[in-house]
């Protein structure tokens, strides 16, 4: 049986009005409409399946995409630029000299997660977007905000792991959404492979007891399973905040800090690095006094965190062979002119590099 036959029969009534044009193009509409298969949308459509188990339905090209957070910021930048629709938040005005021009003057278009979240769906959909993606931890609460975003706006909202061993799997996926997979597959490579190299050498080194210190006055800190201290262990260090026990970030006190006793001791900020110091308090600690205090690189993005992304491949390469030396000979401007390249989509003069070196080398551990 022609299950099509009866819209035959309406074309052929239809058609049988000649000349004239309207009904005509109403007869086109309706026998194609006739002839959509069950289930299909009109202008078609695909499915995915996200890091938290959802099915989200996303658009056959997608060409505008809304990140969520800083963390996704980098992701999508990294992998396709020219997607992104504007930065979470202002870039620190270094980063511009280290991205291509037309890319730090992306507008600020707010985000959505974190406590800094300053973009409500009202932001979002002045965007323009077609996707709203978010990477980092799947929890609950971020569950719930795609949902809801998702619902309140009509625009696809995608979740993806962000951890840091799971790097060419977030590539994979996000190339797949954005209708990039050659280049995703290139960037998935080189994770895996540098994660690979960095563990491999690393199997049998004696792990370094190492404290994150955070924020201006170090006193910020992550704690055990939080993706902000992932870096630690992938280049060889133990946490010694995982004795306050397990969560995301918590304020401490230099005391509590002296009592965990770490070997070294990691700043993210100048300020902090500076203090740590000259601050009669930090001075008193053993890693201090040892003079094993790192300020790691953080242009255009910070290389252990800030946010937890993909730039911390190369974090975790440069804190590798700051705490095991023996393990890593050489130093890192080959592998870091390659690395902003690759990702950030210029490399670096070799001022900029001797900067981002010179960072990287001034304290010993």
């Amino acid at each position: 049986m022609n299950r099509n036959a009866p819209a035959m029969r309406r074309w052929q009534r239809l058609c049988s009005f000649g000349r004239r044009p309207a009904l005509r193009l109403f007869a086109l509409l309706a026998i194609a409409l006739a002839w959509v298969a069950p289930g299909q949308a009109v202008g078609g459509g695909r499915s995915v399946t996200d890091s938290a188990g959802r099915h989200v339905e996303l658009p056959d090209t997608v060409k505008r995409v809304f990140a969520a957070g800083p963390p996704a910021a980098v992701l999508i930048y990294t992998l396709a630029p020219d997607k992104l629709v504007g930065w979470p938040r202002k870039l620190a005005p270094e980063a511009a000299d280290y991205i291509p021009v037309e890319y730090a003057a992306l507008p600020v278009v707010g985000r959505l997660t974190g406590h800094e979240n300053a973009a409500g769906v009202a932001a979002v959909l002045a965007a323009h977007p077609d996707i709203i993606v978010d990477v980092g931890d799947v929890e609950p609460e971020y569950v719930e905000l795609a949902e809801r975003v998702q619902k309140e706006s009509g625009i696809p909202y995608v979740l993806i792991d962000g951890s840091l061993a799971k790097t060419a799997d977030s590539y994979r996926a996000l190339g797949e959404i954005l209708g990039e997979p050659a280049r995703a597959a290139e960037l998935a490579g080189y994770a895996d492979g540098l994660l690979s190299d960095v563990q491999g050498k690393l199997a049998s080194a004696a792990p370094v007891r190492a404290y994150i210190g955070r924020g201006k006055d170090g006193l910020e800190t992550a704690l055990a399973g939080s993706i902000n201290a992932e870096a630690l262990a992938v280049a060889g260090a133990v946490n010694v905040a995982a004795a306050a026990g397990s969560g995301e970030l918590t304020k401490v006190t230099v005391a509590q800090v002296g009592a965990w006793n770490p070997d070294v001791i990691i700043a993210l900020d100048p300020a902090f690095f500076a203090a740590a110091t000259t601050d009669p308090q930090w001075r008193a600690l053993g890693a201090v006094a040892a003079h094993r205090v790192l300020l790691a690189p953080a242009a255009p993005f910070g290389w252990i965190d800030s946010p937890p992304s993909a730039n911390r491949l190369i974090g975790v390469r440069w804190l590798a062979a700051r705490l095991h030396p023996e393990a890593f000979p050489g130093d890192l401007r080959d592998m870091a002119r390659d690395f902003y390249a690759r990702f950030y989509h210029r490399a670096p003069s070799e001022t900029q590099l001797d900067a981002l070196l010179h960072v990287a080398t001034q304290a010993s551990p």
